[in-house]
């Protein structure tokens, strides 16, 4: 079992999920404790129902009462809080990280100093914030996972890569919604680590086809969502910290102050092609500080920590996918 606490996660309550058997009950974290909460507490058939209408005040009223049922939150094995039909991918998304990745392709075959690359990446970003347009793709529903679980590493690749990300959970369904209406439609915040095999990016047989997000980033766990659903009026999703620490060394740390396109902005433009339906999950990007970044990527026995400003901890220990029987 994973010993679970509230550990970063500041909100007076959260929504999470944890495992009962062999089923999954939706509980109330308020503090170092959880409970079930019944479709009649809920007041909705189950979580996507109550998130298309979310009532937090019937649940911080909940959270308030010495109802009998609680647990102590170590005693109870959590899974991913959510269940998503839907999720999208922000790419490419933070200022920094772009521009790091585009000097490192620079600096190996052109003229220019490394100095000379980050300021054109640099103002190549600034000119895409000003007038460029978000770029999403999908991913599986099936692929999000608790921590509950470890992460297999697939024995085809040795480059899967590590992406922490503030996700947005949405609530009111929206489609075609304006920057200005688009937080009314955000339920809450998880933890997501979007996990990326970096040499299944790029075709190999016909590059014109450019990538392949589907190989990439969809084998059995590579969504690692969670532990906790904090409510939306809990966080400010406009300058939250993003820190991943691999084996306990810091690899990532940023701040989604330095979002290329911010989250009205993301909410927007996904739903003029889609509409967004309760609980699905809207990732924002990933700060600098990849694996391919650091050239090391995940191993057998590696244990990521991801955290995010108020939204608590999130651990995840990679094992090596066995033989196949």
């Amino acid at each position: 079992m994973t010993t679970t606490s509230t550990a970063g996660m500041t909100a007076p309550f959260a929504l999470a999920r944890y495992r009962d058997g062999d089923s999954v009950r939706l509980g109330l974290v308020a503090g170092d404790r959880v409970r079930a909460v019944s479709r009649d507490e809920l007041g909705a058939a189950d979580l996507n129902a109550f998130l298309a209408h979310p009532d937090w005040e019937r649940l911080r009223a909940l959270a308030d009462s010495e109802s009998e049922g609680w647990m102590p939150l170590a005693d109870v094995v959590l899974t991913a809080p959510v269940e998503p039909r839907q999720v999208l991918q922000a790419g490419a998304n933070y200022r920094e990280h772009v521009i790091e990745l585009v000097v490192a392709g620079l600096t190996q075959d052109s003229s220019r100093s490394p100095e000379e690359a980050r300021d054109f990446a640099a103002k190549m970003m600034d000119e895409r914030r000003a007038h460029g347009e978000p770029y999403f793709f999908l991913g599986l529903p099936t692929v999000v996972a608790g921590d509950d679980v470890p992460l297999v590493l697939p024995a085809y690749s040795q480059v899967h890569d590590w992406e922490l990300e503030l996700a947005i959970v949405i609530g009111r369904e929206a489609f075609r919604v304006s920057r200005e209406e688009a937080l009314d439609h955000v339920a809450g915040y998880t933890i997501v680590n979007d996990i990326t095999t970096r040499d299944l990016v790029f075709r190999k047989d016909m590059k014109e086809i450019g990538t392949d997000w589907f190989r990439a980033k969809n084998a059995p766990g590579f969504l690692p969502t969670g532990p906790f659903l904090v409510p939306a009026p809990f966080v400010d999703g406009s300058d939250v910290r993003v820190r991943l620490d691999l084996n306990g060394q810091t690899m990532q740390d940023g701040s989604s102050s330095d979002l290329l396109f911010d989250i009205p902005a993301l909410i927007s433009a996904a739903s003029q092609t889609t509409a967004l339906l309760p609980g699905d999950l809207l990732l924002t990007g990933s700060p600098p500080g990849n694996g391919q970044h650091w050239k090391r990527f995940l191993r057998d026995g590696d244990v990521m920590t991801g955290s995010i400003s108020g939204l608590g901890t999130q651990v995840v220990r990679c094992v090596a996918e066995g033989p196949a029987s």
